[in-house]
């Protein structure tokens, strides 16, 4: 059962808050809302380690974008875009958090803004006084500060000459390119290349290593683990303290491998092509769900002693690398063990998988995961079991390759699942937990899951589904981490 999530009363206008929060230079609301300061220019994120302005002196805002309409450029010191994202673009279903998952994914810069309004199913002029009211800049501006971000890192952590990083970034000319670095940090490209030692790259600029930030406590080894027990041979690699995976990008395939530290999330990323840096960065953000506030997460469902023997205020939703594929892995898994599932999938990939290029591949990591095409097409002859499910599975990837089914981060989870139901094949489970990964819905809970009621049970818990569900309610907004909750005292059992 989910709840779609009205637009709230955005952080960034509570003036008062935000200002303590910048006081106390308190980085648990980094990336929740910029501050400018009117007498320098510069706009930083709240646990800037510089002298703290008056209040008169400063102004706040939902979004880099908009302090950057404003007319403020980024401090060089605390690099206020390299932080978490805002926690309210997963948990927030209106339309302007689900077009700031779509900009993260770089549909700007690929499809322009028609093809994002298309996907938001708004026009263009509603799309862009939505964006305007809420975050403080249209789709234009958003999309600017995002290549502005993905620039710098390039150009910090890459070999790739200024050119070549200008196009990689999304810009549409050098001369773009460079007005906006000039703008936006107040340096040039050249400038901000030798103000900062390079990590190692390779000459081709195509294998980067990136810190990617959290907002602590983070559950990392929860998260291994359950990658760890689901991990697709030749798709997936899991390691001591690390996991990898082949990633299917809008202009080619890549590698990421993620290493979490105490303080941030090492990722090694090796690309075909390095204009996917963003997408790239974005989906594995996802992946591991780096933009959760546990903190907020926790004044629920901390409250209840129920959960307390298996609370872990650092537990994370896993979320998915693509769409298409999390929607075929579910219904692999929908009436079979885990293990049998995972073995289903490896079978589908090492039959229809793409094989990487040479340039990419490992040991391990040899092929990307099917395209839906290719199973709709071939899946019954790779497939075993009932003919019943057979024809199911390859019927939903027959809709996912046509576009009959659209599965990305811009839907709404309502529309979405009635259009998963629609199909032969998908139930509730399924769909459920389509939306819990792929959009990052935090308002689901998975009652027909057989695991999750053992671990309901376990805690004391009403195992009946519509008892659990009614049991369930004060965990309201964040269902979806109570059912983690509940799977991790399953295993326990």
């Amino acid at each position: 059962m989910t709840i779609a999530l009205e637009a709230p009363v955005g952080l960034w206008r509570d003036t008062e808050r935000c200002y303590r929060a910048v006081a106390s230079r308190d980085s648990r609301f980094d990336g929740q809302f910029i501050m400018a300061v009117r007498t320098t220019g510069i706009y930083c994120r709240p646990s800037c380690p510089a002298n703290t302005p008056k209040p008169q002196n400063v102004r706040f805002y939902p979004t880099s974008a908009a302090a950057q309409s404003g007319g403020y450029r980024a401090c060089r010191r605390c690099l206020p875009d390299a932080v978490p994202g805002s926690p309210e673009w997963n948990v927030r279903a209106d339309l302007a958090a689900r077009a700031m998952r779509l900009i993260a994914d770089g549909t700007v810069e690929r499809e322009g803004v028609p093809g994002l309004a298309s996907r938001l199913g708004y026009s263009e002029r509603q799309l862009g006084r939505v964006l305007t009211t809420e975050l403080g800049a249209g789709p234009l501006a958003l999309a600017r500060a995002h290549r502005a971000h993905a620039a710098r890192l390039l150009i910090e952590m890459s070999a790739l000459p200024l050119t070549d990083v200008a196009f990689a970034a999304g810009f549409a000319s050098v001369r773009q390119f460079n007005d906006t670095i000039r703008e936006v940090f107040a340096a040039t490209p050249s400038q901000l290349r030798a103000a900062r030692p390079r990590q190692e790259a390779d000459p081709a600029g195509m294998r980067l290593s990136l810190r990617l930030p959290f907002r602590p406590p983070f559950d990392a080894d929860g998260l291994l683990a359950f990658f760890a027990a689901r991990a697709v041979p030749l798709v997936e690699a899991t390691g001591p303290g690390t996991y990898a995976r082949t990633l299917r990008l809008p202009h080619g395939p890549g590698i990421a491998r993620l290493t979490p530290e105490p303080d941030h999330v090492r990722c090694d990323l090796n690309l075909a092509d390095v204009r996917d840096l963003s997408s790239a960065v974005t989906r594995v953000r996802r992946l591991f769900d780096l933009d959760a506030d546990p903190e907020a997460i926790a004044s629920v469902l901390a409250a209840d002693p129920a959960l307390a023997p298996v609370f872990d205020p650092g537990i994370r939703v896993p979320g998915a690398a693509d769409g298409h594929e999390l929607v075929v892995r579910a219904m692999l898994g929908q009436q079979i063990s885990v293990a049998a599932a995972r073995t289903a999938a490896g079978r589908l990939t090492a039959e229809l998988g793409d094989p990487l290029p040479d340039t990419l591949r490992t040991d391990e990591l040899t092929r990307l995961f099917p395209t839906a095409q290719a199973i709709a097409e071939h899946g019954r002859d790779v497939l075993r079991g009932p003919r019943k499910r057979i024809e199911a599975i390859c019927g939903v990837a027959a809709s996912l390759a046509s576009g009959e089914v659209s599965v990305h981060v811009g839907r709404i989870c309502a529309e979405l699942r009635v259009d998963l139901l629609a199909l032969p094949g998908i139930g509730p489970w399924t769909a459920d937990y389509v939306l819990m990964r792929v959009l990052g819905a935090p308002d689901v809970l998975l009652t027909g899951d057989v695991a999750l009621r053992k671990g309901a049970a376990a805690l004391g818990l009403p195992d009946d589904p519509s008892a659990l569900s009614e049991r369930a309610l004060p965990w309201r907004p964040w269902r979806s981490y109570a059912g983690m909750h509940l799977w991790r005292a399953s295993a326990g059992v």
